[in-house]
């Protein structure tokens, strides 16, 4: 027994201490990741308090409400005035006696941690950034650690009293295993987020000391998105552990690969040699992905896109080093994906663009900023009105009228698209029973995105909101592009179907500019091809546009589908399709897109022809 208690104190101790030594890491983590959201969000808020543009400063403020960990901010201007603040609902609004100081302030207690933040634009300091967070994540964090090594240090015990010469193996693999969890990432074996922060400071300081040049790379796989969103979470951790593995011998054993988040890597290089040729290291990773993954009897492409930043040259702390990075990486997706890029100032300017466009879109779909517009489609040969095509517009309150081509991309990129997609699906059903009410019968076309396309959910969406506008399902058209029905052309096949089962129509956008084969072609439920505007634009005058024109059209009459041309601009266009016979036209020739009160004119007096 006096062996058992003694083992008992010492497990009680190692508990307190492994307590101890978490929650002092657990708050060093809370306060980093403060001053990074920090530096980030002075850095955004700095032009629009100089201009004096509040309500951006609000905006963008507002977009705290993504970090439940963040109660309120407060922006000062240099007088000690107000100019902006967010409160979290249900937290106090509290902002304390106003500091104007040159260098970042930090305070932490038991209940809230406070940091201060000069803002800069410039070389010029215009005013100050205050921002409270609770300790309520921090919190769940060290309970969930305390639960796990209260539960190992019972489990030990209980083995001890069984047998105690094992007493010692037992509490040696506790601590392993513990070490594991905070270190490690279960999915990949790679060191984690947390391992690799306390690794980068650790080699900042000795970059500082020595007065070397170091490289920051962060890796983000291309669409990998995709394969969670299709095939689930499992196949996707495989998928994670493969690439995994693959990374780590593309480092070959001397660089460490660490897994900062869902499908993120990042790698550090401290050997002058790996710095200086810091674009071949990329590459080579890049070429080591992209080789065919084999899982489940399946071949996976997997590409990556990484940017870098070099110490002292992009920053001189861990911070910026990790923004400018990720700017990077960014722009090394905007450019095409599958490549590599070095920061640059002008890649930050567009990290943070796209941060305030994403912030204004949330703000858009609360305020009902967008709008649908609306193209005819006309049936050959007699030109009768027979449907329309919806498209969406933003009424941007500082920029004015957007086209989709200005916020689309970001929208699908971060996921916004689905909300979007849905709002516009549910807004065309409306419209479209609306003119039917006025005795006007069009069939309604409307796109939806490749992340709206692979949402599990999609079916029972496009259900419910048939069921809630009271949309007649036959004048209901979806159009998917040729390339994302090509993405996964087996799960594309069945969710076809199902969408056909309920009497909706389905068509091929942007047909031509994909690689679909003939094979699935034919078993895809669809209805109508459209010919991409890029093949009509030169029409009679290319040869080659007019060939491929003419062969779409010929194969999709083999195949009974219908044949809408898109971008017909010009009379001798519209004679060519006429006398290739074309089933469907739309364009400038007819009309621009218009809001709906212009097409129900357009419905109402019959102005409908060229």
């Amino acid at each position: 027994m006096a062996h058992i208690i003694a083992v008992g104190l010492a497990l009680l101790v190692a508990t307190v201490t492994l307590i101890s030594m978490e929650y002092a890491s657990l708050r060093h983590n809370m306060t980093n990741t403060m001053q990074v959201q920090m530096h980030i969000m002075a850095s955004n808020l700095a032009r629009s308090l100089l201009h004096g543009e509040r309500v951006e400063a609000n905006e963008v403020l507002a977009s705290l409400a993504d970090a439940p960990e963040i109660d309120a901010a407060v922006l000062y201007d240099m007088h000690k005035n107000q100019f902006a603040e967010y409160a979290r609902r249900g937290s106090l609004p509290h902002a304390p006696k106003v500091r104007i100081k040159t260098q970042a302030q930090h305070q932490t207690d038991l209940h809230k941690s406070e940091i201060w933040q000069p803002v800069i634009y410039g070389d010029m300091q215009v005013g100050m950034l205050y921002m409270r967070s609770n300790m309520k994540g921090l919190y769940r964090q060290l309970l969930w650690y305390i639960g796990t090594t209260v539960t190992v240090m019972l489990v030990t015990l209980f083995a001890a009293a069984l047998l105690l010469s094992r007493l010692q193996r037992a509490m040696l693999k506790a601590e392993e295993r513990a070490g594991f969890l905070a270190n490690y990432d279960t999915v990949t074996d790679l060191p984690n987020r947390h391992a690799f922060n306390g690794r980068f400071h650790s080699l900042l300081e000795n970059a500082r000391q020595r007065n070397t040049v170091l490289a920051l790379l962060v890796f983000d796989l291309d669409d990998f998105k995709v394969i969670n969103d299709t095939l689930g979470h499992d196949v996707g951790d495989k998928l994670l552990h493969l690439v995994a593995q693959r990374l780590v011998s593309a480092a070959g054993g001397k660089d460490t690969v660490y897994r900062v988040g869902g499908d993120e890597f990042a790698m550090i290089l401290d050997q002058p040699a790996d710095v200086e040729n810091v674009d071949a290291v990329a590459n080579r990773f890049i070429r080591t992905l992209a080789q065919p993954i084999i899982l489940n009897d399946r071949n996976f492409y997997i590409g990556v896109s990484i940017g870098a930043s070099l110490y002292p040259y992009d920053g001189e702390d861990a911070a910026h080093l990790l923004r400018d990075a990720d700017a990077a990486m960014y722009y090394a997706k905007s450019r095409g994906k599958n490549n590599f890029q070095m920061f640059s100032a002008e890649m930050h300017h567009k990290s943070s663009t796209r941060l305030i466009l994403e912030t204004e879109m949330r703000v858009a779909l609360e305020e009902r900023q967008f709008e649908l517009y609306y193209q005819p489609q006309y049936s050959l040969p007699d030109q009768t009105l027979v449907g329309v095509e919806a498209l969406i517009r933003w009424h941007h309150p500082q920029r004015g009228m957007l086209h989709p081509s200005s916020f689309i991309p970001v929208a699908e990129e971060t996921g916004l698209i689905v909300r979007i997609g849905e709002w516009a699906l549910e807004e065309a059903c409306k419209q479209a029973m609306e003119w039917k009410s006025l005795g006007a019968t069009l069939r309604m076309s409307v796109n939806l995105s490749g992340r709206q396309f692979r949402q599990e959910s999609l079916v029972n969406t496009v259900t419910k909101i048939i069921e809630q506008t009271g949309m007649d399902s036959s004048l209901l058209e979806l159009e998917i592009t040729e390339t994302v029905l090509m993405e996964d052309a087996e799960t594309t096949i069945t969710r076809l179907a199902d969408l056909k089962s309920m009497g909706v129509h389905l068509a091929i956008d942007d047909f031509g500019t994909g690689y679909s084969s003939m094979a699935y072609l034919k078993r895809f439920p669809v209805s109508r091809l459209k010919i991409d505007r890029s093949f009509i634009r030169d029409i009679p005058r290319d040869a080659d546009d007019v060939a491929i024109t003419t062969a779409t059209i010929q194969m999709a009459h083999s195949l009974k589908l219908e044949v809408v041309a898109e971008g017909v601009e010009t009379k001798a266009q519209l004679q060519f399709l006429l006398e290739q016979g074309s089933d469907m036209v739309q364009g400038y020739l007819f009309s621009h897109p218009v809001d709906a009160q212009h097409m129900t004119e357009m419905v109402l007096t019959g102005k409908c022809k060229v």
